[in-house]
């Protein structure tokens, strides 16, 4: 009986920690367009009369051929890049 509730204890720990886990990622977004431009770290994609600048890095995965002139979509997270506390 004692390995029972020893087992539901973990298991009701393990919820709660791939819960917030999972919590603490931010949302994810897209943005659909005809690329304008395309470089190592920037691609500018059109988005009606808006051009969108997405960052991006070695971790980007990209699947297709990327290329001005392509259609494609775009998933991205905000993210802060500073934050600065203003007295009140």
């Amino acid at each position: 009986m004692r390995k029972a509730s020893v087992l539901a204890v973990a298991v009701v720990v393990l919820a709660l920690i791939v819960g917030a886990v999972f919590a603490a990622a931010p949302k994810t977004y897209q943005v659909t367009g005809p690329v304008l431009s395309v470089n190592d770290t920037i691609i500018v994609v059109q988005k009606g009369e808006d051009k969108w600048e997405i960052a991006r890095d070695a971790g980007t995965k990209v699947t297709g051929d990327l290329k001005v002139g392509a259609k494609v979509t775009i998933q991205y997270r905000m993210i802060a890049t500073s934050v600065e506390v203003k007295a009140k």
